[in-house]
């Protein structure tokens, strides 16, 4: 009798990304949004549980240690959990930064608000001797980056060449108070793993925001 009962059991099956938010279906097949195959529940659930793991590609391996714009110590670890759009600036640019913090802005305006809470935007300085904790709170006020979303990352020199050397990120300084350095955004899924980079200044970033959604809506 037990082993009948196991047998009427049902499974249901729900599309990974949740393009119809909680829709359910008795049998597998092909989500009619995004064309991906739907999965059992429990193997959904599975995946979840997988979150907890860091991998060998991981940021979070990483040891150093960060101020943040509020003077709070923490290591990249303490990142994990959501998505994260990170990015690499210097407060004092006249140039590239003012046009890759304008992208990041842009970004975080097109993501559905419904998933905000589960992104953090990250921007690490490359000038960890002017970008102070303080000078960075300031940038983050006058830029309209306050909010909980946001995140800025003072290191010590070698911390910031590791992590720029991580992202594929080059940058010289030039003069006292002036960098070279490429202009590349990148998105970690909230395991710390690298999904996707976006180069150059002012691209079309329907792609970007795409890989966000799509990311985070693994992990929802």
């Amino acid at each position: 009798m037990e082993g009948e009962t196991a047998s009427l059991e049902t499974v249901s099956y729900q599309c990974p990304m949740k393009c119809e938010e909680e829709k359910t279906y008795p049998k597998e097949r092909i989500c009619p949004v995004c064309k991906m195959d739907i999965l059992p529940i429990s193997n959904m659930d599975s995946k979840k549980i997988a979150t907890d793991e860091i991998s060998d590609n991981s940021i979070f391996n990483l040891t150093s240690t960060w101020n943040t714009e509020e003077g709070k110590s923490i290591e990249l670890v303490d990142l994990k959990g959501k998505t994260l759009v990170m990015v690499m600036i210097y407060t004092t640019c006249k140039a590239a930064c003012p046009r890759l913090v304008a992208d990041m802005r842009n970004i975080e305006k097109q993501i559905p608000e419904n998933l905000l809470s589960d992104i953090s935007f990250v921007l690490v300085s490359i000038d960890p001797e002017t970008d102070t904790p303080k000078r960075l709170k300031e940038f983050a006020i006058e830029n309209f980056m306050n909010d909980e979303q946001w995140t800025f990352l003072q290191g010590t020199n070698n911390t910031v060449r590791e992590f720029a050397n991580v992202l594929a990120v080059k940058y010289k300084q030039i003069s006292p108070m002036d960098f070279s350095h490429s202009n590349i955004i990148s998105i970690f899924n909230p395991q710390g793993e690298l999904v996707h980079q976006q180069e150059g200044l002012g691209v079309d970033n329907k792609e970007t925001i795409s890989k966000i959604i799509e990311t985070t809506k693994l992990t929802n």
